[in-house]
């Protein structure tokens, strides 16, 4: 069963760093865009960043510009390197993987396969 999974999630004060990571099963995510999302209790999922695994591009929601930066290992790994973080990027951390053979978006929709997420927690 084709799937991606989450790792690297866990609790930071505030001002720390973390590295999340995105890894495919049943697939090579060669041909995919690689998406990071976030939903935090009472609130919408967020489109955080995104990377296309065939050319390279991303994009980032404007609230974690020059705090996170997201980058591909060949076709195997996605990881998400989050620095600076605030107290407000509380939020369960997901990946999502789309076919797409140039760019890619961080809206929701075109995602096909989803992680279960994981928890980031930033408090002091």
């Amino acid at each position: 069963q084709s799937r991606v999974v989450e790792s690297g999630g866990g609790s930071v004060q505030p001002g720390g760093s973390l590295r999340l990571s995105c890894a495919a099963s049943g697939f090579t995510l060669a041909y995919y865009a690689i998406g990071w999302f976030r939903q935090a209790p009472g609130k919408e999922r967020e489109g955080v960043s995104c990377i296309s695994m065939n050319d390279g591009s991303t994009n980032y929601a404007d609230s974690v510009k020059g705090r996170f930066t997201i980058s591909r290992d060949n076709a195997k790994k996605v990881y998400l390197q989050m620095n600076s973080l605030k107290p407000e990027d509380t939020a369960v951390y997901y990946c999502a993987a789309e076919v797409r053979t140039r760019g890619c978006t961080v809206l929701a929709g075109p995602y096909n396969y989803w992680g279960q997420g994981t928890q980031v927690t930033v408090s002091s």
